[in-house]
């Protein structure tokens, strides 16, 4: 169990990225949901000990993962939203490379170590090729074989699928899964499918705050009977905003589709629908005034 208790962080600019954040992360996918700019890599970074906080704890299974960041540092794995590569050097010696700087000094190990790895992410044959050909979904793969180094305890995962075509998006995830049976591995993203298809807790934050935390399948339910949508034309948007509590909108076939959040239904031509963790993340974010990015 990975603990966080009262975790703020404030930058020297004045940017409160991090206020009071407390979270309980089980084994297992954990999804952590948020906009542009809510603090998510901002805390990320604090957990993986690249800075510090002003105030709070984070523990991992008890054990102060703040007291001592060479040894924490040892026992997860980061991959972060630049993950940047060398692009004239294969795979397999980059992550030689990286496994020399885990500590990895056995040469037989660390070949060992090297082969398993890239067979786990599927680049084991195309291991000689250098890291520059490399499409962005084999990059992000390469990215998680370097984060396993060391069989981490806690793994992160800042933004992965960001630009990913669908099936590189589906390999990907689907890793993460395998990976998240073993360890706690926290999921960072601003695409509500990746925590609504992998995730069986999460959290939403905004504004450096939490604003949820549980499971996607409870925040749904609690939304059951409240969801209406209808078509518009775009120039009614406005008149719309206005009186009623719109979750979302979306362009379809030239015509506005709104979800409106409502405890029955809101005006003539609403259909009640299914809920979905997408209606629950714009009405929590839209509850805290965050609503630059949900729109």
């Amino acid at each position: 169990m990975l603990t966080i208790r009262d975790l703020s962080k404030t930058y020297a600019n004045g940017v409160r990225a991090l206020r009071s954040v407390s979270l309980e992360i089980p084994h297992g996918m954990f999804g952590l949901l948020g906009p542009n700019g809510a603090g998510k890599s901002s805390l990320m970074r604090t957990i993986a000990t690249l800075q510090d906080p002003d105030a709070g704890s984070i523990t991992l299974d008890g054990v102060d993962l703040l007291a001592d960041k060479q040894a924490t540092r040892r026992k997860l794995g980061y991959l972060p939203q630049e993950f940047g590569v060398y692009p004239k050097v294969s795979a397999e010696a980059m992550l030689d490379h990286f496994a020399v700087l885990k500590g990895v000094t056995v040469k037989t190990e660390r070949r060992e170590l090297v082969e398993s790895l890239l067979r786990q992410v599927n680049l084991w044959d195309v291991r000689k090729r250098k890291l520059g050909s490399y499409s962005g979904g084999m990059r992000q793969r390469f990215g998680i074989a370097q984060a396993l180094i060391g069989d981490p305890r806690l793994v992160i995962v800042d933004e992965p699928t960001a630009g990913l075509d669908p099936e590189e998006r589906n390999r990907f995830l689907n890793l993460l899964a395998e990976i998240g049976e073993r360890v706690v591995v926290i999921l960072s993203t601003h695409i509500v499918e990746d925590v609504t298809d992998l995730c069986p807790r999460m959290a939403i934050i905004a504004q450096g705050q939490v604003l949820l935390s549980g499971e996607p399948l409870e925040a749904i339910r609690s939304l059951d009977g409240r969801v209406w949508r209808r078509s518009i034309d775009k120039a009614e948007l406005d008149g719309y905003r206005a009186r009623m509590n719109i979750l979302s909108t979306r362009l379809a076939g030239g015509r506005t589709v709104l979800h409106v959040l409502a405890d029955s239904q809101p005006g003539e031509g609403f259909e009640s629908v299914a809920p979905d963790l997408e209606d629950v993340y714009f009405g929590r974010l839209r509850a805290q005034g965050a609503v630059a990015q949900a729109t």
